[in-house]
Formats: C-alpha cells, structure tokens, sequence
C-alpha cells in the first residue's frame, strides 16, 4: 500500500472541497479548481481531512492510490497558498517583458518569442532576466515554466539560455587549442 497515499490531506479553514463520486472540486481564497480523479481510487471527506483509499488489491488500483492523494493535496495547495516557478535569463542582451497577458523573450534570435499565458497564469518580471510563472495549478504553471524554458535551454558551455532558478547547468571544457 502506498506509504504517500494513507496520510489524509488536511484541509484548511479558508477551503472547501466538494466530492462527487470521482470529480473533487476545491474552492478556496485563490480560486477553484475541479479535477476527476482516475478509476481504481474512492475518495471520502472525514471531518477537516480527505482520505483517499484503493478500491481493490490490483497493481493498477495501488499505483494510482499514491498519485490521487497527491494531486487533491496539490488542489487544496494550489487554491489556499498557489504556486509559482522562477526562471533566470542568462546572456548578453537577452530579456523578458510583460505586455498585457503576453510574455515577450528576446533570447537572441531575429526575432522576439511571444508566449501567451494561459487562462490562470500570470507572467511577471524583475529586472528583465527573472521570470516569474505564477497560478494556482501546479501541474499548468510546471507546464508553462518549461514552455518558457524551452525558448532558449541553457547550453553548456557558456550557460547562456534560460535556466530555473537554483537549476545546476553542467558545463563542459571547451576546445583546447594548439599548444
């Protein structure tokens, strides 16, 4: 049995959670969010906490007994407290603005990248190289920070490109010319 999957998820006071068979959905001080959980897992409220339990002994119903728990967990994370990803910009002349609902990168093509941010994202910039991706769906701001990042990955001979914040680039010696 899933050691994540037998904690229950505290919910707090600002927090509501309905359920509905599969569907839970969370409402809290930043927002809502619903989710349908996958087959093989029931999920009961227990005063203040969610418990989420295998329906059976199968590997399939196990498996996804870990990952339910953590992702009602996320919710109610998500619309009390939100999350948010960082990412640096690295290299001469490259940087980031917000105009609007829209992320421009200058990364050092011909052209600026433009990335529109989706329906609860929002992009902020500090100092033109610290990007902020920030939401109340951790699984939507992981997926729009690697969008991001994916405009110019780090390369690892200079470290120039867009990196998360505290991400450790591996760098590699140049060539080494005639001696």
């Amino acid at each position: 049995m899933s050691r994540i999957g037998k904690n229950p998820v505290p919910i707090p006071e600002k927090v509501t959670v309905s359920l509905d068979g599969l569907t839970v959905k969370v409402k809290g001080p930043k927002g809502e969010l619903e989710r349908t959980l996958p087959d093989g897992v029931s999920v009961s409220q227990d005063n203040d906490s969610i418990v989420v339990s295998p329906t059976s002994t199968k590997r399939i119903s196990r498996e996804r007994h870990g990952l339910s728990r953590t992702l009602v967990a996320n919710m109610i994370e998500g619309v009390s407290n939100g999350y948010s990803k960082a990412l640096e910009i690295v290299g001469v002349g490259s940087r980031a603005q917000v105009k609007g609902k829209t992320l421009v990168v200058s990364a050092g093509y011909s052209h600026p990248v433009e990335l529109e941010a989706p329906e609860g994202i929002t992009f902020k910039v500090e100092n033109n190289t610290k990007v902020i991706v920030s939401g109340i769906d951790k699984e939507l701001v992981g997926n729009e920070a690697a969008k991001v990042r994916a405009v110019r990955p780090p390369e690892p001979y200079k470290g120039k490109g867009i990196k998360y914040e505290g991400e450790h680039i591996l760098r590699k010696a140049g060539k080494s010319g005639k001696k």
